[in-house]
C-alpha cells in the first residue's frame, strides 16, 4: 500500500533497546477532511527521514502490521503499526535558490 502526501513532522530516532530502534514520520494527507498519518521507520530504515523538511511533497509505500499481547493480568490487547519501508521525496525549491537563479541568469556576461 502506498500514500502520498506532505511531510508534516519527522521525528529523531529512538532508541528502544540495544537491538532494536524506530523513528516517527507523520503525512498529511490532503483531501476535503486532510488526514495525518503517522508512518515510522526501524532499524536500518530510519536513515530514511534524514533531509525531510516540513512541506516536502512525499510517496511512502506501507505495511500495516498487527499484533497481539497478553497483559500480565490476563488481558489480551491488539495493536497496529504502520511501518514504512521505501519513501520517495520529491525535492523542495527554495524561493532562495529560485531568486538566485533567476538573478544569475538576467548578468549580461
Amino acid at each position: 500500500m502506498e500514500i502520498k502526501g506532505i511531510v508534516k513532522k519527522v521525528g529523531e530516532v529512538e532508541t528502544v533497546s540495544e537491538k532494536f530502534k524506530k523513528r516517527e514520520l507523520v503525512i498529511t494527507v490532503e483531501g476535503t477532511y486532510p488526514q495525518h498519518i503517522s508512518v515510522q521507520a526501524t532499524q536500518d530504515k530510519v536513515v530514511m527521514f534524514d533531509g525531510l523538511r516540513t512541506g516536502q511533497k512525499v510517496t511512502a509505500h506501507l505495511n500495516l502490521r498487527g499484533r497481539e499481547w497478553t497483559s500480565p493480568s490476563g488481558e489480551v490487547k491488539y495493536f497496529n503499526t504502520i511501518e514504512c519501508w521505501k519513501l520517495e521525496a520529491k525535492e523542495v525549491k527554495s524561493a532562495q535558490n529560485s531568486v538566485a537563479q533567476q538573478v544569475s541568469d538576467d548578468l549580461p556576461f
